[in-house]
């Protein structure tokens, strides 16, 4: 009887183990379908491993197949005896070197990779004019939000990284507060940001986001930092070099751009009266990276999600104003404002005015 109970709990876990392991080949939040250059090598690297791990499992299986087919009981005899091997110089080296020469053929091209993956000296060349050459992002991880900024084109924005497809993207990594990690699981990488100092590394986005679900990749805070932790997430949208400068002519072209108290609209007069302080409404804030209280909301109305992983709907962003400590415990604007002095109108009004920030045609 327990034997069945037992074999009826191992069907039970197998069966649940399916139903959460089926979206791990989602090519939107996969490492097995990589997105990027870096992934690939990435990906690569660990199929190599995978076939030297394997080719040593299976040599160590057939050689203890084999001696328990020969040296069986029943066919040496009750009191048939081995011959005893001691201090075999031959077998201690066989057994020594060929680890070694395993070792050292992961070891190098991991290093190798390594140290290729790491090289981030093309961040600092500039050309005649004294500008950076290369794409750079500035990363900040916040409880529980991303902020990106673009240095050199002079823009901010927050939650969802936008980049071009077919170049490298070179990344300053910092946190603002806790340890955090960013790491785009389709794309490759994973580096922690923290709070003393700043991890570089770059990206390459091979393919256009547009086709995958949301429109986007999935990236993720895999470093636990908190009661939210595993709902900080940030989306990534990749677009042709074209399609990306046009983005960025937008971001620009909202310089100075912000809500005014005197607004007949009802939303955009009440965001200015009690949420101003915190959010820009420009991504061309003036301030320095990492400086920003709450998210940029320049782009709210073209994201994929609200607060990193509700759907996008006015609905949810209501809930979330009325009540954001209930769907990001420990987030930092739960303190920030009181939404008890809100009427309803009046979130009604903000949400349509926030939801309406776009640069997208």
């Amino acid at each position: 009887m327990m034997k069945g109970l037992k074999k009826w709990r191992l069907f039970s876990l197998l069966a649940v183990m399916t139903v959460f392991l089926s979206a791990c080949g989602e090519e939107y939040i996969s490492t097995l379908q990589p997105a990027g250059a870096v992934g690939k090598e990435q990906f690569n690297l660990l199929l190599f491993s995978i076939t030297i791990m394997a080719l040593v499992t299976v040599v160590v299986s057939v050689l203890y197949i084999y001696a328990f087919l020969k040296f069986r009981r029943s066919k040496q005899g009750e009191d048939y005896m081995p011959k005893q091997v001691e201090g075999s110089h031959t077998l201690e080296v066989i057994w020594t070197v060929i680890p070694i020469i395993l070792l050292l053929i992961l070891a190098v091209p991991t290093l190798m990779s390594t140290y290729k993956l790491g090289d981030v000296s093309a961040m600092e060349q500039v050309d005649e004019n004294g500008n950076k050459t290369e794409l750079i992002v500035d990363v900040t991880a916040k409880l529980y939000w991303w902020e990106f900024a673009y240095p050199e084109l002079g823009i901010v924005t927050s939650q969802e990284l936008v980049v071009p497809t077919g170049e490298k993207v070179y990344f300053n990594l910092k946190a603002a507060d806790v340890k955090h990690s960013f790491w785009i699981p389709s794309i490759g990488g994973k580096m922690d940001t923290n709070v003393e100092n700043i991890n570089k590394f770059y990206l390459i986005f091979d393919e256009e986001s547009e086709g995958l679900k949301d429109g986007v990749f999935y990236g993720k805070c895999t470093e636990l930092c908190g009661p939210s932790h595993a709902l900080m997430d940030f989306k990534v949208k990749t677009l042709a070099p074209e399609a990306f400068d046009a983005w960025v002519a937008s971001m620009q072209a909202t310089e100075g751009q912000t809500a005014s108290q005197d607004s007949t609209d009802l939303g955009e007069a009440t965001f200015a009266a009690s949420c101003l302080g915190c959010h820009a409404v420009s991504s061309v804030t003036g301030m320095p990276s990492g400086a920003a209280i709450g998210p940029n909301l320049t782009t709210f109305g073209d994201r994929s999600h609200i607060a990193g992983y509700l759907e996008h709907e006015k609905e949810n962003l209501v809930n979330w104003i009325k009540n954001p400590e209930k769907y990001k415990p420990g987030n930092l604007m739960t303190n920030a404002y009181d939404p008890k002095k809100f009427s309803d109108e009046e979130i009604n009004a903000l949400a349509d005015y926030i939801m309406s920030l776009s640069v997208e045609q």
